[in-house]
């Protein structure tokens, strides 16, 4: 679970957005139903949960529809690393998820960014918290990289949150920012581990983490 969190301006006029994750129809019904104002959800590629539940690009027309009947926003997730080849079937994945009205896409590779932004100069781009953005000249970054919101690293303490707040108002920047409230923490940075990969060959950047952090070890 995610808050949206506007600028130290901003948040004094209006509640934080509230984003729950979603694999199926089951979890997208039960998070509209309990108040969320907008749910994120993975496909069948690019996706860092490659082996949970996911929609299926064919849904992205009706659960879109669902979604904006009632108020709600679909955010679709693109966060993983993306290899040269990939990039022909990137484009046209992007191109079926601008055509279903998705509002945004969450994205960890700087050169998907850059794909989106040939694709479309106005559509929604988050940040991924998988980008490791963990200071000021980092929203900055993604700033000049076409986001319009920037999730931060899950890693973040909250005195390290206000602080990029202040700064962000400081240099009379008003890029929204998101926090995650609830949910897993990586024994690393999130986007930064290699363990999975190292020990067993399954990278989570290519969403196929084995979570080997959480596994029994003998010493």
């Amino acid at each position: 679970m995610n808050l949206n969190v506007q600028t130290l301006d901003q948040s004094r006029d209006r509640l934080p957005e509230l984003l729950a994750p979603a694999g199926n129809w089951d979890c997208a019904k039960a998070a509209v139903e309990n108040g969320a104002d907008a749910i994120y959800f993975g496909l069948e590629r690019f996706n860092a949960r490659m082996r949970a539940e996911n929609f299926t690009e064919a849904d992205l027309p009706e659960l879109m529809a669902f979604l904006h009947r009632r108020g709600v926003k679909g955010y679709v997730t693109v966060n993983t690393l993306v290899f040269t080849g990939e990039l022909p079937e990137a484009e046209q994945y992007l191109r079926s998820i601008i055509a279903a009205g998705v509002d945004a896409v969450i994205v960890q590779d700087i050169g998907i960014c850059r794909l989106i932004r040939h694709l479309s100069p106005n559509f929604p781009i988050h940040a991924s918290t998988q980008m490791t953005v963990t200071s000021v000249a980092g929203v900055e970054f993604a700033k000049n990289l076409g986001c319009q919101l920037v999730v931060l690293a899950r890693e973040c303490s909250i005195k390290e949150l206000n602080k990029i707040q202040q700064q962000l108002s400081d240099r009379n920047i008003t890029l929204p920012l998101e926090v995650f409230v609830h949910g897993a923490l990586c024994v690393a940075y999130s986007g930064q581990c290699l363990t999975s990969e190292a020990l067993g060959g399954r990278s989570a950047n290519r969403g196929e983490c084995a979570q080997a952090c959480r596994m029994p070890y003998d010493l």
